[in-house]
């Protein structure tokens, strides 16, 4: 297995104890921030309930969030290599606190978008600097471990914040509110943490001039990027399309279902997830991710038999199947483009790597809740399985054809 560990001088600066307690804290950060993403996803029924808008706005509140991030990503990406990680993330995590205030107090579906642009430039300024952080911190006698926390860290803050808020839809007097309330309590305290851990980045000038929109790839990193963006692409997507419009399908699939279901939907895929990406460990990553971007296609295919025999059972086990690919697909490719990247490079390639990503989890989704206003759920999940087929074909076929190392 490829691994990335912090450079020697970097080991010999940072005392050990500092360097045991930083790392749980920075997964922290990246748990919070996916969890805080995910929060949401249930609560878009009691929304839908409450203000009567469509799937397509349902679709337009999530992506608003994903695109804000990639505008992040794109801009500021590396900035915490040039002032530093624990300012970038101190404040990344004080605006996201802010965010979960405005989501509180929401009234309507501007404040609802106005608080999911806010989540998605604080969460993309915080995950580059947060992910790079965690290479910074790794222990050189555990190599592995922080690229094995990048690939899990996402799918178990998703997998945590979808299923706190759809116990808190259940159980809780005013679930609109408690959870973004706990997050914001949560984002404050971490921020203050941060502030107490040691810096690993050289400050250095040329913060302004980095804030140009621009891909940041290590050179070395570039082949495999290129090798893996259709698998990427699909495995997303498929993310998307469960994370806006999951809760939907299982209405329609069953509508006398309870409204904690919908959100379920979403909490099998992350939780699958979560358990591939620590199941690949021992596999190559170039297996693991081909393996992973393989399963999406019958995990799509028994999710769309679900919309079309109306039948939750194979929804969920779709969905699970989905999970499984998501997870072990994205561990093999981080596990193949981080590894290659220099110090200075690891938080550019990263935010690189959720670009593409973020990408391809928020535009098909605003396509598709558009193809579901127009045509229905149904023919709108027929189109995106097709789309997610065609691309793992693609992906597979250019893997097979040129194999990366790894």
């Amino acid at each position: 297995m490829l691994s990335v560990v912090a450079p020697p001088s970097l080991s010999r600066r940072l005392p050990r104890l500092a360097r045991r307690s930083a790392f749980p804290l920075h997964v922290s950060v990246l748990v919070g921030l996916l969890a805080a993403s995910s929060a949401p996803t249930p609560l878009y029924a009691l929304y839908q309930s409450a203000w009567h808008f469509s799937a397509m706005t349902v679709t337009v509140v999530f992506s608003a969030y994903a695109l804000a991030l990639l505008g992040a990503l794109l801009t500021a990406g590396s900035l915490s290599e040039h002032l530093g990680r624990r300012p970038v993330l101190a404040g990344s995590l004080l605006a996201e606190a802010a965010a979960m205030a405005v989501f509180a107090a929401a009234q309507g579906v501007t404040a609802l978008i106005a608080a999911r642009i806010l989540q998605g430039v604080a969460a993309g300024v915080a995950t580059g600097a947060a992910g790079a952080a965690l290479l910074d911190f790794e222990n050189p006698d555990r190599p592995g471990r922080a690229t094995l926390a990048n690939g899990v860290a996402p799918v178990a803050g998703m997998a945590t914040g979808v299923l706190a808020a759809t116990a808190l839809v259940q159980y809780a007097p005013a679930p609109t509110r408690t959870v973004y309330l706990l997050l914001l309590v949560l984002f404050t305290a971490q921020a203050a943490a941060v502030l107490l851990a040691s810096e690993t980045a050289h400050p250095h000038p040329g913060a302004w001039r980095s804030l140009r929109p621009g891909i940041a790839v290590a050179p070395a990193s570039r082949p495999a990027m290129r090798l893996l963006a259709p698998g990427v692409v699909a495995a997303w997507a498929l993310g998307g399309f469960y994370s806006s419009l999951g809760p939907s399908l299982a209405r329609l699939i069953a509508p006398h279902t309870s409204r904690a279901t919908g959100g379920l939907v979403f909490f099998t895929l992350t939780a699958a997830a979560g358990l591939a990406v620590h199941a690949a460990r021992p596999l190559p990553a170039r297996t693991a991710s081909s393996v992973g971007t393989a399963l999406l296609v019958p995990g799509a295919l028994l999710t769309l038999s679900g919309a079309q025999l109306h039948s939750l059972l194979a929804l969920f086990a779709g969905t699970a199947l989905a999970g499984t690919g998501f997870g072990a697909s994205t561990q093999g490719a981080l596990r193949l483009l981080l590894p290659p990247a220099a110090p200075d490079e690891r938080a550019g390639t990263l935010a690189a790597y959720y670009v593409l990503s973020y990408l391809a989890m928020s535009v098909p989704a605003v396509l598709a809740g558009l193809l579901t206003n127009l045509y229905g759920l149904q023919t709108a999940v027929v189109l995106y399985t097709v789309t997610v087929v065609a691309l793992t074909v693609i992906g597979l076929a250019r893997a097979v054809r040129r194999p990366t190392t790894g």
